[in-house]
């Protein structure tokens, strides 16, 4: 998502990385796919149909985590070398341990804010407050793994806007998230902190969101598309494997991606997901940048790589 932001935009408070990965029959993204091309449409499986998030696995030592948070250093100085300005958190779910790279910025989330359109949309039905009908399952599955503006505005509005991330922040305990100031769903304000935060307690269940539907929000977001539909861009589409994708490239991630321009004369790209088959691993990494729109997400991609070498955790 392009959008022209409010003056909402980046203000001094907590930190985060985040990064999402899938299981059992969901498809998974492995770094660049071979061949990328426009983005197919797909209808998401009927709810709580997915397979149940997998137990987590036996806690042990995060191995990848030595020298971490060195390694954040050293990609945060080779961004800021470049220009750009990145906050990092990264998660291990067994352990609980957290590295970050001390930045505390609180961001406009842009098209991240899209999952909690779909978490909210996703209990109101497991609680019977609402239907989804075969054009919504296309709309929803578009507006996950293509980043859909249309899709998103459509049940923004439907479920009370603003009242979304109120919702959604309560539930999930999301101290710095806070609704947009103008309504526009893509000023909504958030740290990573709490988007890792988010995550964690979405694949747990202790944020009110039932396993099943949690597994519908994981298995699209690991079917991500190499390029997002972007009507303010040429051709209508937006690359959106920046971050995450390719810098785990060896690694199955689960992952929604943000963009915004202009921020002052910055580009802000936002890689967020779950990583790892046993989705052990949450990421979030963001990144300003006075920069074209191609340098600022070659960027924050090789701020991920500097951080995993060899493309996974």
């Amino acid at each position: 998502m392009f959008r022209q932001p409010s003056k909402l935009l980046m203000v001094t408070a907590l930190t985060a990385t985040v990064v999402t990965v899938a299981s059992g029959c969901e498809a998974k993204v492995y770094g660049t796919p071979p061949a990328p091309a426009s983005p197919a449409l797909t209808v998401v499986a009927p709810l709580g149909s997915m397979a149940p998030l997998p137990e987590a696995p036996p806690d042990e030592p995060a191995a990848a985590f030595s020298g971490l948070e060195m390694r954040e250093r050293q990609a945060t100085t080779a961004a800021a070398a470049d220009g750009a300005d990145i906050t990092a958190l990264v998660l291990d779910r067994n352990t609980g341990q957290m590295v970050s790279n001390g930045n505390s910025t609180t961001i406009a989330i842009a098209s991240v804010v899209k999952l909690f359109i779909a978490d909210d949309l996703l209990l109101q039905v497991s609680k019977g407050q609402t239907t989804l009908s075969p054009e919504d399952h296309v709309n929803f599955d578009r507006m996950l793994r293509q980043s859909d503006d249309s899709a998103a505005e459509v049940f923004w509005n439907r479920s009370g806007g603003n009242a979304i991330v109120t919702r959604v922040a309560a539930r999930y305990g999301l101290a710095s998230t806070r609704p947009p100031s103008n309504g526009r769903w893509w000023n909504t304000i958030s740290t990573a902190a709490d988007l890792v935060r988010y995550y964690d307690m979405m694949m747990s269940g202790t944020g009110g969101l039932p396993p099943e539907q949690a597994s519908v929000i994981l298995a699209n977001l690991a079917q991500s598309a190499p390029l997002a539909l972007d009507g303010t861009q040429p051709g209508g589409v937006y690359p959106q494997r920046f971050g995450i994708p390719d810098g785990l490239f060896a690694e199955p991630v689960a992952v929604k991606q943000g963009w915004m321009c202009c921020i002052g004369s910055d580009w802000m790209h936002l890689s967020t997901g779950v990583i790892g088959p046993d989705r052990r691993y949450v990421m979030v990494i963001a990144s300003m940048q006075a920069a074209n729109s191609a340098t600022a997400r070659e960027t924050i991609t090789e701020a991920v790589k500097t951080m995993f070498p060899g493309g996974r955790i």
